[in-house]
């Protein structure tokens, strides 16, 4: 018998009073028991804020994202121990690469973006600078800036290690401390993960704690610098929310009745319908159906039901149900008994209102928490009620025909709300109708085709990149899309102040701000002697009629306005014939490259280009170039954003962008 710890203010507390028995789901066999009622929640949230929340904002963004690279190699490297023990979960072999590969991708990639789209430093620049007065003199800029509080993560039975790695990667990137309630049937895997992750000895005390079992009063102390966020069902949802202090931010991920939609366009010879089929097989069988994103309706045109109907029968009945751990099974069993009974409940509501088309055979033992593929056929979804909203946490999915593709958007909105819709078809026409159809009720629209089916993820794959939620019943709430998710756990705040304020504030120049001068030119500079705010101001250059010509003739580049003096004057923006933008781009750079070798290595393109004043012949331009911006890239070199003004004689703004260079450390 496994005694399954908690991990609190930096010790292992072994499960005690009120512990509750976990079982073998394929087996029944009683193997561990999680959970004590002693434990100091309370005293958690107090660690995690006092403790691990300094040590994480003492880190800036790029050294957190190393500690998550760092965390996912040393589970990568020890995943078989996850493999291993899952099995018990009634998760397969391949059942494994959703759950255990699935988390530590889901680290890579956060850990990659962190490094890539955040600054080298402790907040966040959120959009342009906005000028507040006539001379630039003050202004304000939105920042995020990280909560200093605890995210309180409670977690579903379905991935103990992608459900909590998935939320402690942006909140750690944010630099806010995590706690980890998982759901007991499978906290003895999210146990060992966290057991590994601290033998990683890279997260600074307090950072990470673990709670198995209940959490007692311990959500009471939590205020608004704290977040909640919630992954099951929505009644418990419920029930947690209504158990927060007023202004704790509360996110949920719950039911959803996620509907994919077979396009009219697709025919039983089109390859088009043997990717439906895969996707609705592999939907209802992977994690046994025990997913939160799982195909649950089908909408199909009606020439297309027996058709499909038949396929998936014959593609389900080759489904192998037994013990995970044997080599031919390709299903296992539900997590538990209790599940395996609430299947069944919810399928004895949909069989009121469709009908058993197929169910398959198990092959497992006797005690184990099995429940075979069911596939049910709703005849006649307009009068039905309880397919579009009784959930099935389970093998289980109803197809129904549909009359038009009005009428199949129809359907697929009923469930009120899901995480993800998939619409399979090879017509423009049909997914740009579909996606405005259902676009508001679900969280995620998955559209794929002979086209994409080699590189689509699936239909039930959150992908970090993206936006993991969904309206209505699926909760409202929103994880992962990337950065946005590390907001989640951030205060945007509005600075206001001087140019020079505000470089200081957020780290990044802001143009008006004071520049810094000096005799060595900033392309001899390298990465980590580069101060953000360090100017090159070149000499002038007269852009002369033969300038334009040999330009235009060059590069083949011979409109109008650069050509013909009486055509340019008609056009409303030009006084005559004017200089190419790309031949001040291109002059501007032969002003302030330094052409010998140097820590410069590339240029890697420009952002946010303005042409702002037309540059006539006799006109000179000269460049302000600043160092903006400066983000490591490995420990090589470092990517340094400029900052060039481009202006003519007068003083006067001609062209601005920001350029990109790759610069030796």
């Amino acid at each position: 018998m496994q005694r399954i710890g908690s991990f609190a203010k930096g010790v292992w507390v072994e499960a005690g009073p009120g512990a509750r028995p976990i079982a073998d789901a394929a087996t029944g066999e009683v193997i561990a028991e999680a959970g004590n009622d002693t434990l100091d929640v309370a005293g958690m949230v107090s660690y995690a804020r006092e403790v691990g929340g300094p040590a994480l904002r003492a880190m800036d963004f790029h050294d957190r994202a190393r500690m998550l690279k760092a965390l996912a190699l040393h589970l990568n490297a020890n995943k078989q121990k996850l493999y291993d023990l899952s099995f018990t979960t009634g998760a397969t072999q391949a059942d494994h690469g959703f759950d255990v590969d699935g988390g530590i991708g889901t680290l890579f990639v956060f850990a990659s973006k962190g490094r890539r789209e955040m600054p080298e430093g402790h907040v966040l620049v959120d959009g342009a600078w906005e000028p507040l007065g006539k001379t630039g003199a003050f202004g304000g800029q939105h920042i995020y800036t990280p909560r200093l509080g605890v995210a309180f993560h409670i977690n579903a039975f379905n991935f103990p290690v992608w459900g909590m790695l998935e939320k402690i990667a942006p909140a750690f990137l944010a630099g806010v401390p995590s706690i980890v309630k998982p759901a007991t049937a499978t906290a003895h895997v999210t146990e060992l993960c966290v057991r590994l992750m601290l033998e990683a000895g890279v997260l600074p005390d307090g950072a990470l704690q673990l709670v198995t079992g209940g959490v007692g009063e311990g959500l009471g102390v939590l205020g608004p610098q704290d977040a909640v966020t919630f992954t099951g069902s929505a009644a418990t949802a419920g029930v947690v929310q209504s158990g927060l202090p007023r202004g704790v931010p509360f996110t949920a991920e719950q039911d959803s009745l996620n509907a994919s939609i077979l396009g009219p366009d697709v025919t039983v010879e089109s390859p088009e319908f043997d990717i439906a089929v895969k996707e609705i097989a592999r939907e209802m069988t992977t994690k046994a159906g025990q997913k939160c994103t799982a195909i649950r309706r089908v909408m199909v045109p009606q020439p297309l039901l027996q058709p499909l109907v038949d396929r998936l029968s014959s593609q389900l009945s080759k489904v192998v149900v037994g013990d995970p751990r044997e080599a031919e099974t390709r299903m296992g069993p539900v997590v538990s008994l209790s599940q395996r009974r609430d299947v069944f409940d919810k399928v004895a509501v949909i069989a009121g209102e469709a009908e058993r088309v197929f169910e398959g055979e198990v092959n497992g033992p006797e005690k184990g928490a099995f429940v075979a593929p069911h596939l049910f056929v709703c005849s006649d979804p307009d009068a039905a009620e309880k397919v579009h909203e009784t959930e099935a946490f389970g093998p289980v999915s109803t197809l129904m025909p549909y009359r038009d593709l009005s009428h199949a958007c129809v359907l697929a909105n009923r469930g009120e709300g899901s995480l993800v819709a998939s619409l399979i078809t090879h017509s423009g026409d049909v997914a740009r109708e579909v996606v405005q159809g259902i676009g508001a009720w679900h969280g995620r629209v998955y559209v794929n085709n002979r086209d994409s089916a080699k590189e689509a993820t699936g239909h039930g794959a959150p992908m970090p990149h993206l936006t993991h939620g969904g309206p209505g019943r699926a909760g409202g709430g929103e994880e992962l899309g990337g950065i946005r998710a590390v907001k989640h756990y951030m205060q945007r705040v509005a600075v206001q102040g001087s140019p020079d304020i505000l470089t200081a504030v957020t780290g990044r120049y802001v143009p008006g701000g004071s520049k810094r001068s000096a005799d060595v030119h900033p392309f001899q500079v390298r990465f980590g002697d580069l101060e953000v705010g360090r100017t090159l101001e070149t000499d002038a250059r007269e852009i002369t009629l033969e300038d334009i010509e040999t330009f235009a003739h060059f590069t083949g580049d011979t409109f109008y306005a650069h050509m013909d003096e009486e055509a340019a004057k008609r056009n409303p923006f030009f006084p005559g014939r004017v200089a190419h933008g790309y031949l001040i781009l291109s002059f501007a750079a032969g002003l302030f490259v330094e052409p010998n070798e140097g820590p410069v290595l590339a240029n890697t393109g420009l952002d946010s280009l303005r042409f702002l004043k037309p540059v006539s012949p006799g006109d000179s331009i000269r460049v302000h170039l600043t160092a903006m911006d400066k983000k490591s890239r490995n420990e090589d070199y470092g990517e340094v954003r400029w900052h060039a003004d481009v202006r003519n004689q007068d003083d006067e703004p001609v062209a601005e962008y920001e350029l990109l260079t790759m610069v030796a450390k």
